[in-house]
Order: C-alpha cells, then structure tokens, then sequence
C-alpha cells in the first residue's frame, strides 16, 4: 500500500508544473545586489534600478528579454538572457500536465515573487489570465526560475535568475505594482509568419502580433483586455493608425517571402528547447546535476534541435518521395516478367561455361529463324561491334550488334516503366 502511496505521488510531481516547494527557508538568495556590470549598463542607458520593468520571452528563440523604463517614459531593452531549458512545442498551455510553456500577456505582482523556491528562486508568471479561463485552460505554479530543468516553466539557471529576481525586486520595492510578462511563440518576424503560416496556431499568434506591434510602436506597457475570446489592446486613434500601417508592411513582406519560395513548415520538439549557447553544454551532462547550470533533467534530443517538416498547401506534412536504392528495392520485390531476348541473358550465370548456358541441342528460337536474313544483310552492309566478353562467353551464337542492342533497350525500358509505377 505503501509503494502506490510512492508511486502516486511521485506521478503527480513528474506530471505537476514547475512546483515551488519551499525548500530554501532562510536563505538569503534573494538579497543579492545586481551585479556591478548590470549596473553600468543601466547606466549607459540612462536607466536606473528603480525604474519599472518589462520582461519579454520567446520560446523558439530560447531568448528572454528584460525591458526598463526610461526618463522619457518609453521602455527600452536593457538586456538579453539565453534560456536555459524551456519544455513542450510551440502554442499555447491547454491544460495541467502538458509541459506546455504558456503564451500570451501576463502580469507579475509582489505577491508572485518566490525567494524561497526550491528552483533557487523564482517568479509566478501569472498563468492562468483572463484570456486563458475563457477556454477553460487548467494549471498553474508556470515559473521563470533557476536550475536547467522545465516542466512547463522558463528555466533560467541559478546565476542568471538571481540577477532577473534582483532587477525585478528592485523595480517592485520602488513602487512599481506588477511588471507585465509578454510570452510568445517566436520572434514576430515576417519570416516566422511565413513559414508558420498553415500552423493551427496561426490565428492566436496574429492576435498576439497585434499586442507585440502595438508595443513596438509605442514602446510603453500594453493595456489588455479580453474581448470575445480575444486579446483586445486599448491604444488612441493615432496609435491605431501607426499599428495598422506596421501590420500592413508586414504582411505585405510575408506576402513576398511566399512568391519567393519560403515554404510551410512545423517545428517538432523533442520537448522544448535550450539556447544555442547552452545546447553542447547540455548534450555533455552525464548526470542531473551541473555546477554550471544547477539542476540539469531530460536532455534527450537537445543536441539536434526540434526536426522541421515540410508541409503542403493544406498544411499536412509534405510525403517524401522514396529514394532510389527504395525504388530499385521495390523492383526487386516485384520483379516484371522477363522478354524473350532478355530472358537467355538473365538465366545464365556471369561465369558459366558456354556449354551450360546453352546446350548444343537447344532448338534456335523463332526469332533468329525469321530475321536471320536481315541479320546476314546487316553483318555484310555494317561494320561489327566487338562484344564484351562475357557476352562472347554467354552467347552460343553471335547475333548481330543491332539485335543485341534492341533487347537490351527493351529491357532498360520495362525496368524504367517499374520505376515509375514502384514512386
């Protein structure tokens, strides 16, 4: 009784997101200044700590990005970190138990900051919205934490979440409320759209391309709402204009990327993906635990990378067509019924005596007794052609050049029309 207690619990953690157990009481992680270089950046930038924070994420990417405030009231990107190990495929979280890294627009109060987590330290992001319960979507406890290891979360690593916790903690304890956590699938380039454009997904993404384009103009944190099952961002009238313009050039190079061949694709992950940076590391983890990288979990497959199939105008994965060496297996699977002039050759073995591939007593075959005069007109009007020598070998009588090669033609036509038949 005891070991299905075990075996239930431990089924419910591997299945569980990214749970924060507490493990860590007391610890003083979560005091950490902002490293000193951090610091000088900001200043580069006309930043300081106290200012407000964005933070953005892209999962095919494997990038995340923390935005800051700036005297001008415009956000501005402040740095650039590589994503440890992030879990699931590209789209958004359904439900409890999928892996899934959720997408979408979220928002990060003080309540949300973990210092004790048992992943270093961590973040709730905010999953479930407003937009995710309208669909019914479960789960909860999805992260941006330490360690290399994701079941539904942004895993950091501890060296670089302490420094995202610390720029966080900072802009909260100036009074910032909640900072806003954009989630998507990819890089919203005109490339990513064409190449995901018969993706079932497709929809949702435009959708979340609109709040990704409104940031991009204005630079300041979106105003979401949730309208009929949409994201529904509040901008002015000349805002409005200003995204519509930016859609419409976008588009309009997706548009040209398709006339120039950029074909339909799907990205299939092993589960999730690292950073290019991290991905030999990674592959060189022999255990589950790296000092460089914290906890380490599920490496399999992040060597290759996610495999990309070729879908066709339907958006079904792309049949490829069979090799050769297939097509000449199918030939000999299925052999076609040999000629009469191919059928002597085809018999004989390659190193037979002339006695065994053709007896003395064999009779002549029709053929040879119908054409045998245009066969001595043609040996006494064209010049011959030696044979090769295993030809001399298997042939009991020479034919003449012209009549060896018609049947040789023949039959390098029917292996031809198989090949054909077997694609």
């Amino acid at each position: 009784m005891m070991k299905r207690i075990a075996l239930a619990a431990s089924l419910a953690l591997a299945l569980a997101a990214c749970q924060n157990d507490r493990l860590a009481q007391g610890s003083t992680r979560h005091l950490q200044p902002i490293p000193a270089a951090t610091m000088a950046l900001m200043s580069a930038k006309g930043m300081s700590k106290d200012d407000p924070i964005l933070v953005r994420a892209y999962k095919k990417e494997s990038e995340l990005e923390v935005w800051k405030r700036g005297a001008n009231g415009k956000y501005a990107l402040l740095k650039t970190y590589p994503i440890c190990r992030w879990s699931g495929q590209l789209g958004p979280k359904q439900r409890e138990g999928d892996r899934q890294v959720p997408e979408g627009f979220y928002t990060v109060s003080p309540a949300q900051m973990n210092p004790n987590s048992s992943y270093y330290l961590s973040f709730d992001t905010g999953y479930p919205n407003a937009y995710d319960r309208s669909f019914g979507r479960t789960g909860g406890d999805i992260m941006v934490h330490g360690s290399c290891s994701s079941r539904g979360c942004f895993a950091m690593t501890d060296q670089n979440v302490a420094e995202i916790y610390a720029i966080a903690r900072e802009a909260l304890s100036a009074g910032q409320r909640g900072f806003q956590f954009q989630s998507y699938p990819f890089r919203m380039t005109a490339e990513n759209l064409a190449k995901h454009r018969l993706d079932p997904n497709i929809a949702f993404w435009k959708n979340l391309k609109e709040g990704a384009d409104t940031f991009e103009v204005t630079k300041e944190e979106l105003s979401v709402a949730v309208v009929n099952r949409r994201y529904q961002f509040n901008i002015d009238e000349t805002t409005a204009t200003a995204v519509a313009q930016k859609q419409r050039q976008d588009e309009q190079q997706v548009a040209e990327l398709v006339a120039k061949g950029v074909k339909p694709i799907k990205l299939v992950y092993h589960d999730g993906d690292t950073h290019d940076s991290f991905r030999t590391a990674l592959a060189n983890v022999t255990g589950v635990s790296d000092k460089r990288l914290g906890y380490v979990s599920r490496t399999e497959g992040i060597a290759s990378g996610p495999q990309q199939i070729a879908l066709d105008d339907s958006g079904r994965p792309r049949p490829e067509a069979p090799s050769t060496a297939l097509a000449f297996a199918s030939l000999q699977e299925v052999p076609a019924a040999p000629t009469p002039e191919a059928q002597p050759v085809a018999q004989a073995p390659a190193a037979a005596p002339v006695e065994e591939a053709a007896p003395a007593q064999q009779e002549t075959p029709f053929y040879k007794r119908m054409f045998s005069s245009v066969g001595d007109l043609f040996r006494s009007s064209s010049p011959a052609v030696q044979p090769a020598p295993e030809a001399v070998q298997l042939a009991p009588v020479p034919l003449p050049p012209q009549r060896s090669a018609i049947p040789q033609k023949r039959a390098q036509a029917g292996s031809g029309v198989k090949m054909v038949s077997a694609n």
